[in-house]
């Protein structure tokens, strides 16, 4: 609506609302009205007279009064009656103390009501409020939107500046990654990484743009950026978060719960992201029990028939540096937990060598059969294996990993492949 019809219904509306308070107050103090107050006093007079021509005629009757004094007194009292009965003073004007109260309200009340609105309220919003309504603000996401459209012209006019500015480029390709411009922000990456290729924060922004602009897909040269931003810097956010979700794609899932608890440790517990990275971690952990777990389905006893709370191995398995280039996204991982004398396994891990370190937990969950199980032994070795066939037996070409003497219910072990099997 336009601002000065507004403003124009607001003050007519205020106006009607005072002349309506005023008809309800002035009408009783200014018109002319009966006083019932004389006309109820002359009836009373008549009942009056009337009694007392009856007692008159009483007093005749017994002869108290002599019949001159009965005509006498009979015609003085017909004469007072008539003088009240025609008496022309029956109306009579209101007070003039009431008439000068309705002439001050009339004048004092309106006054009174815009005075205080001018003085205790705001009439300037009136106007604000109706430009408001005839030009609505643009809405808060888009305004933000503009403000970072406006912030990418500067720095893209940084890096036309300067196309050696590595800093531009990199804050370029964040910004088109905010507003999900993600050709744009693979651009700027490749840029960046031209420039700068051994930078972690550069090599985790180019993949996930890179996977982004495929579908999502992590496998191949993104996730090889990462495992090697990872190498350099095991605290980068973003590779901690696309390694766990990369293992999420690949069903590695032991290997993403890793990835998801080491980002989680790295938050703010209270925030929002950590809360979605430890239901993540919660997930993972409960898929690699369901999913990974005794040899393909080997193990049949289900978790909640574990015995012995206690009967269990957590730590982290690695591969030797010198080893990694033996392993490729294919291979199977598998870890075995023996009896001190061997014989077959009381508990059994498969998962894929996606990525390492990869974190794991054997129970009785992982028994091969039910009644040999972890914890039915004090102590354990603990064999690794990196199958190029998929066989659990093992083959030459093989790559092992062994620990011995390992006591069931310990915590933070670590067990490193570092041998071939020959």
């Amino acid at each position: 609506m336009n601002p000065f019809w507004s403003v124009t219904l607001f003050w007519g509306a205020a106006v009607a609302c005072v002349a309506i308070a005023l008809a309800f107050v002035l009408p009783p103090l200014l018109r002319r009205k009966e006083v019932a107050a004389k006309a109820a006093r002359r009836d009373i007079n008549i009942a009056v007279y009337r009694d007392q021509m009856k007692e008159m005629e009483a007093d005749r009757a017994n002869s108290l009064l002599s019949e001159e004094q009965y005509q006498v007194s009979k015609l003085e009292l017909e004469t007072r009656l008539a003088e009240d009965a025609l008496s022309k003073a029956d109306l009579t004007m209101a007070p003039v103390a009431s008439r000068r109260l309705g002439f001050t309200l009339a004048g004092v009340l309106p006054i009174a009501a815009f005075g205080l609105y001018f003085v205790l309220g705001n009439p300037m919003s009136l106007i604000a409020i109706a430009e408001a309504q005839a030009n609505p603000p643009i809405a808060q996401g888009a305004q933000g939107e503009h403000d970072i459209m406006k912030m990418i012209q500067k720095v893209e006019e940084k890096t036309k500046a300067d196309p050696n500015n590595v800093e531009a480029w990199v804050i370029l390709g964040k910004t088109y990654a905010a507003v999900g411009h993600w050709p744009e922000a693979l651009q700027a990456y490749e840029k960046a990484i031209k420039l700068q290729p051994d930078a972690p924060a550069i090599m985790t922004g180019y993949a996930e743009a890179l996977a982004i602009s495929n579908d999502r897909v992590l496998k191949g040269k993104p996730i090889e950026l990462i495992l090697q931003a990872l190498e350099k810097d095991p605290n980068d956010l973003k590779g901690l978060e696309l390694a766990g979700i990369y293992n999420f794609q690949e069903k590695n899932f032991a290997q993403a719960a890793y990835y998801m608890k080491h980002l989680y440790k790295l938050l703010p517990p209270e925030s929002p992201y950590a809360q979605d990275i430890l239901e993540a971690q919660k997930e993972a952990n409960r898929l690699a029990r369901g999913a990974t777990t005794g040899l393909d389905n080997l193990a049949d006893q289900p978790a909640d028939k574990v015995t012995s709370p206690g009967a269990t191995l957590h730590g982290v398995l690695d591969i030797a540096p010198a080893l990694k280039a033996k392993v490729s996204a294919t291979d199977v991982v598998f870890l075995f937990a023996r009896a001190g004398n061997g014989g077959a396994p009381v508990a059994a891990l498969r998962s894929t060598a996606g990525s390492f370190p990869l974190e794991f937990e054997l129970s009785d969950a992982m028994a091969m059969n039910p009644d040999n199980k972890l914890s039915n032994f004090k102590e354990v070795t603990l064999t690794a294996r990196i199958s190029k066939s998929g066989d659990p037996m093992g083959a030459a070409g093989d790559l092992e990993g062994t620990l011995m003497k390992v006591k069931v219910g310990s915590k933070g072990l670590k067990l490193m492949i570092d041998k071939v099997k020959s």
